[in-house]
């Protein structure tokens, strides 16, 4: 399971909380297949099936690393993705990593997280012309989020992940 931590909101955790166990209980409802997300790259439409796909309570799991799919991305090249109603009418992001320059290390960024209902596609553009994309994730958000006693840092689990894999030319 993938988590993501943020500094602990005084008043928005409530409603974020609220939101997600709602967008849980209308994803309870979706049977058979798993969703597929479509990636657009360069005119090319490549469709991925989930590397990670839990039920709602992130119980039962399926993993299949070999589900995603890998594109030739020239650096500047926009990727396109669209998710299935599945996937947008819970909370979504797309987390992505991208090479600079000769800095072989990656840089991890992620988009805003999309409301239920509120949008199925989003445009990746990377910060600069030259930036070399890694990979790009689609991530669909699963039970309410929790709070580390620790660290009071709040965790998003993800209950299903879609992956594109850039290679360089």
């Amino acid at each position: 399971m993938i988590t993501r931590s943020r500094p602990r909101p005084r008043r928005s955790a409530g409603v974020l909380a609220g939101t997600l166990a709602a967008a849980a209980l209308a994803l309870a409802g979706c049977g058979g297949e798993a969703p597929t997300v479509t990636f657009d790259v360069g005119g090319a439409s490549l469709t991925a099936a989930p590397t990670q796909f839990c039920d709602t309570s992130l119980q039962n799991c399926q993993d299949a690393p070999n589900a995603r799919v890998t594109a030739q991305v020239p650096p500047g090249t926009e990727v396109r993705i669209t998710v299935p109603e599945e996937v947008s009418s819970a909370p979504w992001q797309v987390a992505y990593a991208f090479t600079r320059g000769t800095d072989p290390t990656p840089v991890q960024q992620r988009s805003a997280i999309a409301a239920p209902d509120t949008r199925t596609d989003f445009t990746l553009s990377l910060p600069e012309p030259g930036d070399r994309l890694v990979t790009a994730q689609v991530q669909v958000f699963g039970a309410p989020p929790s709070i580390d006693p620790e660290s009071t840092d709040i965790q998003f689990p993800v209950r299903a992940t879609w992956v594109l894999v850039g290679e360089q030319g």
